[in-house]
């Protein structure tokens, strides 16, 4: 394990959870601290990047902020994996929909990633890598959905480096290949978990709707995917126990 802290993150060995659940905002990484866990400490304020450990149901679990973004989700989670020794990343984060059917606040969980990104070059394949998420975490988060009552669809998401895309036609091309939702960091967590022999998984919220417009205030991105959150907060309990 290399040393720590890191330039990124202050905590010392030991301080995060082998669980991170991890959202695009920090805020919302401070929300689901507060409001579900128990006996929390705060590991890391480095950039306002704020990461907690606490318990969940008795169960270690940390969540901490990744930023938006491949670069930025592509630190973070190298770190955790790398340095800190986290088995399983947990993206909880928001989302464009363009599915046929979904609708604000829908649960979408990406079985796989594509991505106009270029972040697999660093790795030299001789072909193009195929980004997907664990089939273990993947399977426990539809059952926990399914237990807990909350619609989930499965399916292909794209992760994209523009937010503000020059291409106006692109959303619909994604659209007529099955692509559910556009985000901009699942391929990125999912090929460094590839990369160090981890675990990744990515789960969305819908927080506007690509071809209507509708869309939700910042403020609602914060603290309305609580069905998400609690889904997420699931896979920190062993199965055994459920």
């Amino acid at each position: 394990m290399a040393s720590v802290p890191t330039p990124h993150n202050d905590a010392l060995e030991g301080q995060i959870a082998p669980l991170v659940l991890m959202p695009g905002d920090p805020l919302r990484a401070r929300y689901i601290a507060e409001g579900y866990l128990e006996d929390v400490t705060c590991f890391n304020g480095v950039r306002n990047m704020l990461g907690f450990t606490g318990t969940y149901q008795g169960n270690p679990v940390s969540v901490m902020g990744s930023g938006m973004g491949m670069p930025s989700i592509g630190i973070y989670s190298y770190e955790l994996y790398n340095f800190y020794g986290v088995d399983a990343i947990v993206r909880i984060g928001s989302a464009g929909g363009i599915g046929d059917g979904l609708r604000l606040r829908d649960l979408v969980i990406a079985q796989g990633a594509c991505t106009d990104s270029n972040y697999a070059r660093q790795f030299a394949l001789p072909g193009t890598f195929a980004p997907i998420a664990d089939f273990g975490l993947l399977r426990r988060a539809v059952e926990s959905a399914e237990r807990l009552g909350v619609p989930v669809r499965v399916g292909n998401v794209l992760s994209e480096d523009a937010f503000y895309s020059a291409d106006e036609t692109g959303a619909a091309r994604w659209a007529a290949m099955g692509v559910l939702a556009l985000e901009m960091e699942a391929a990125a967590l999912y090929m460094n978990a590839a990369h160090a022999h981890k675990r990744a998984l990515a789960m969305l919220s819908i927080s506007d709707l690509v071809f209507t417009g509708e869309a939700l205030p910042a403020s609602e991105r914060q603290t309305s995917f609580t069905q998400m959150m609690e889904v997420a907060l699931s896979l920190a309990v062993p199965e055994a126990e459920k």
